[in-house]
């Protein structure tokens, strides 16, 4: 079931060029898989001197578990919890830049352990095969938003 743009922009508070990725190709209760070809676009909203810089896809790897978390969470007719990024464990890049990536994106992020109030995953973000990024995420979950 592939999940388009506007599904994702509805679980997740990034919106427009700021929602990182374009859809879901995959998602299970524990993993999710998605796809972006935002990374070329020059007026990218992460770019700083005409780049894009790896250290980036921190960020796609943390919206890949908000997606997930939404997901998660509409299952059973909840609503979203909103949450904040508070820790980053064992992120390894392997690139310097993104913008210069002809093809997509793709991110899987895998819920390692989840608490009542907090959530932590690994993710991959791979472009061709190759590995571009992978680490560990902590995210602490704020109130359930009507």
């Amino acid at each position: 079931m592939t999940l388009g743009r506007e599904a994702i922009e509805a679980l997740v508070p990034h919106k427009h060029a700021m929602c990182l990725w374009d859809a879901v190709l995959a998602w299970d209760a524990e993993r999710i898989v998605l796809r972006s070809d935002g990374h070329r676009d020059p007026g990218h909203p992460l770019r700083s001197g005409g780049r894009l810089r790896a250290l980036h896809l921190c960020e796609y790897g943390a919206q890949a578990m908000a997606v997930h978390g939404g997901l998660l969470a509409r299952a059973p007719g909840a609503a979203p919890r909103p949450g904040m990024l508070v820790a980053l464990r064992d992120v390894v890049l392997h690139v310097a830049r993104i913008d210069d990536l002809p093809g997509a994106l793709e991110c899987e992020a895998r819920l390692v352990a989840a608490g009542d109030d907090s959530q932590l995953y690994g993710f991959r973000i791979v472009h061709d095969g190759n590995v571009l990024a992978e680490g560990r995420a902590t995210v602490m979950l704020g109130p359930a938003t009507a």
